[in-house]
């Protein structure tokens, strides 16, 4: 995610951390309770207790929501095609990781709207409710489910979960993330793959791939797959954050293929040594291909958009709490007023949800980026991020690891 200067920063200020760290200590984010909304009817709201592989059970009281019925139109938005496909019904979007930072300002955003039913895809659940309560988000306008990224088996139980709600898919958002940068060991998922690769790439490939159907039959005017990209997942020389060390470059892919275990194979996708950071770019190189992938494979026989983005450098962001303490305090002020890269959580939330949701961003296969007005614009991929071949085979051996071919 938003590392724009995060890497100069960091190669400043590298040190090493010895000794593995136990899975449960990483992001592994997601949860939800399903409610199914039709026009003027109360529905049930459904919960279940989802138990998980450590032994950790959380459970959730039956309760009521009426909900209203709404158009889903974007405001500031006339005279468009949207404007002559309307459901009445509030859309429903997954966005995993919404406990916090980007993916909590989002869901708000959209939730704000009063046109949107967000289900917080999260590892912890409480900690996710808690955090919606902070947020303010009104109660009826959010769902909390258990997904565990690092995961698969609870990727696939999330799924089951999820279609058990019967609740319509309207938006798939794939933002949940870990970053590691100062570790020098990999951890492993719950299958034995690096950490970063298996989280942030393989958790959202599967998610992906399993609720493609259920996309494909929404009845939502503009159906969408959002996943969240980072600017320092490409080795673009226009970029000054591509071109820290370390650099972002899958290779052969014979890490990805061995099975990024770190015993037969390598746990970096290239197959080199392992390095914290370079595993999260990798991973958010595989973003971008996956995201590429999916259009070329679904958008013209489905007609569901396809699209990253990159929301600006969220340098106050959770997401480097694993850096060091010296790296936290200077990086916000150095974006701040060094880069002038800064965007806080609030902004940048509201970007996604512009690409959720805004009826001039249905481009399909786009990357999309902000300029120093707030503009929104398609940003140019990497030669790597948009190696059609490379993208096949990342497709194709991913399948693999999570067990759909």
């Amino acid at each position: 995610m938003a590392l724009q200067a995060a890497s100069l920063v960091s190669s400043a200020f590298s040190v090493r951390k010895d000794g593995k760290l136990n899975a449960s200590s990483s992001f592994k984010e997601s949860s939800v309770f399903g409610v199914s909304l039709s026009d003027q009817i109360k529905a049930d709201f459904v919960s279940s207790s989802l138990r998980r592989k450590r032994g950790h059970s959380l459970r959730n009281n039956k309760g009521m929501i009426r909900a209203q019925t709404i158009a889903t139109s974007a405001p500031s938005i006339t005279n468009s095609s949207f404007d002559r496909k309307k459901t009445l019904r509030k859309g429903k979007v997954v966005v995993t990781g919404a406990s916090s930072g980007l993916g909590l300002a989002a869901a708000k955003a959209l939730a704000e709207t009063g046109k949107w039913h967000v289900i917080m895809a999260c590892r912890d659940f409480l900690k996710a409710e808690r955090a919606a309560q902070s947020a303010g988000m009104p109660k009826d306008s959010y769902t909390v489910m258990h997904l565990d990224l690092a995961s698969l088996d609870s990727v696939r139980q999330f799924v089951d979960n999820f279609r058990r709600a019967e609740i319509p898919l309207d938006v798939l958002v794939c933002n949940a993330a870990v970053y590691q940068p100062t570790a020098n060991q990999p951890t492993f998922t719950a299958e034995g793959y690096e950490l970063s690769v298996g989280t942030n790439h393989l958790g959202h490939f599967l998610l992906s791939r399993l609720l493609i159907d259920d996309l494909k039959n929404s009845d939502y005017p503009s159906k969408r797959l959002v996943i969240v990209g980072s600017i320092t997942g490409y080795r673009n020389t226009n970029t000054l954050a591509g071109n820290v060390l370390p650099k972002a470059n899958l290779g052969d892919l014979r890490g990805l293929a061995g099975g990024l275990n770190g015993l037969n194979s390598s746990a970096m996708i290239d197959g080199g040594n392992f390095d914290g950071a370079k595993a999260y770019k990798d991973s958010k190189v595989c973003n971008m291909l996956t995201m590429q992938e999916f259009h070329r494979r679904f958008h013209e026989e489905t007609g569901i958009t396809f699209a990253s983005l990159y929301p600006g450098c969220i340098a106050t962001t959770g997401l480097f709490r694993e850096h060091i303490p010296l790296f936290r305090t200077l990086f916000p002020p150095f974006q701040k007023y060094i880069t002038k890269g800064y965007v806080s959580e609030t902004e940048a939330g509201k970007r996604l949800a512009q690409v959720v949701s805004d009826p001039s961003l249905t481009k399909s296969g786009v990357y999309w980026s902000w300029n120093k007005s707030s503009a929104s614009f398609e940003n140019q991929l990497s030669q790597e991020a948009s190696d059609m071949e490379k993208a096949r085979r990342v497709w194709e051996v991913s399948e693999k690891l999570v067990g759909l071919a």
